[in-house]
């Protein structure tokens, strides 16, 4: 049945003398083909062959896997970083992608670029491909896939205000640390389906390849003009939402802001301008130093709430993240990224973290909260005022 899940059952029938030992193989995958299968088949089922393509992978792994060594007095700390988590990254995130809300097997804008991140040192060649791939992933119009399926193409178009935004900032680290110039002039093309509607949040559609290419220097750019908006308090709007997807309705009428996409742009911004002078576009670099400064000085005029910087402002002006609030009157990625864009004033910034630490950190339950109230009600439920 079509329905059905997919179950393979094998049988096999030995005799053993007293005493005699037998090995045997046993062989579960995949090939491009019948032929393809059958001559894997022919070699592997050869113990010999099994057992040493089993030592050629372990090896594989060990080199990728101790690339880096922490240290610590904690050991399940140094297994969890030395291998368990790189582990997890690459078979679960990169190549599964089977983790909560990908069970799908889609590709996650936002998600694996994030992903790639941790393969700087390890694995380079394969940060170095999703890059240029996820670059490919762009519409012609500047906004990018929220998600899509592998095969097909088909995902995804929102109005999520982050996304795109990763491009350049995931482009930089990789160039940070490798020193690879030339990704840069890689030429991906870019995607073409119709727009959203007024009233539509999402669209799910199969887009047509371009005809229209680009260099992936040239892409992060039209990322960055076209994620650099500004709203009433001179933020970028949140739009479909941000780095928190739960935030999707706060800015839903066009309007709303995020204050945290503000430090994200800051630090992605003038890190980019540094790349734009080594090519000798001085136009450019200084578009992305001025728009970060602004967004900086926006933050610093409008956002900050006493102790702590405040999280975004709904369509009406509202602001959330505020001792004002009831629900989410403090959250973190706020705070912390005041501090990791090197964009905060530096007392405030110390101000904020002693915020973060009083309110968000429960040592008791070994927490470190996202925000705090939890939200209760939105304006869809009963009784929301």
């Amino acid at each position: 049945q079509a329905a059905a899940d997919p179950c393979s059952a094998m049988q096999m029938r030995v005799s053993l003398s007293p005493g005699e030992t037998r090995e045997m193989a046993i062989l579960l995958g995949s090939a491009v083909g019948r032929e393809q299968a059958l001559t894997l088949a022919s070699r592997y089922k050869d113990p010999r062959e099994a057992r040493a393509e089993l030592d050629r992978s372990a090896a594989a792994w060990a080199k990728r896997l101790d690339t880096i060594k922490v240290t610590t007095p904690e050991p399940t700390f140094d297994l969890m970083v030395n291998r368990w988590s790189l582990y997890q990254a690459l078979s679960c995130r990169m190549w599964g992608r089977i983790a909560l809300y990908q069970s799908s097997g889609a590709y996650g804008f936002r998600d694996q670029l994030q992903d790639s991140m941790a393969f700087v040192y390890a694995e380079p060649r394969l940060a170095r491909n999703h890059i240029v791939f996820a670059a490919s992933r762009q519409f012609e119009e500047g906004d990018v896939q929220h998600w899509w399926h592998p095969d097909s193409g088909r995902g995804v178009r929102t109005h999520f205000a982050d996304d795109l935004i990763w491009l350049p900032y995931v482009l930089n680290h990789y160039i940070r640390v490798t020193g690879d110039q030339s990704i840069l002039n890689e030429v991906t093309p870019y995607l073409k389906t119709r727009l959203l509607k007024p009233d539509e949040d999402e669209l799910y559609d199969v887009p047509e390849v371009s005809q229209r290419t680009d260099t992936v220097f040239a892409h992060a750019i039209y990322a960055l003009r076209h994620g650099c908006t500004k709203g009433a308090h001179g933020l970028p709007l949140i739009r479909g939402g941000d780095w928190n997807d739960g935030m999707n309705r706060v800015g839903v009428g066009g309007k709303g802001e995020s204050v945290w996409l503000a430090w994200f742009l800051c630090t992605t911004l003038r890190e980019f301008a540094e790349h734009a002078k080594i090519r000798g576009d001085s136009d450019v670099a200084d578009w992305l130093e001025s728009t970060a400064d602004a967004y900086n000085v926006a933050v610093e005029t409008t956002s900050w709430d006493g102790e702590w910087y405040r999280r975004a402002y709904y369509d009406d002006g509202a602001p959330l993240g505020s001792h004002v609030n009831t629900e989410c009157r403090i959250d973190s990625i706020a705070q912390s990224w005041s501090v990791i864009s090197h964009s905060g004033e530096s007392g405030r910034t110390r101000t904020a973290m002693e915020s973060f630490d009083k309110n968000l950190v429960r040592e008791d339950a070994r927490l470190l909260m996202l925000l705090t109230p939890a939200f209760d009600r939105g304006p869809h439920d009963p009784g929301y005022i």
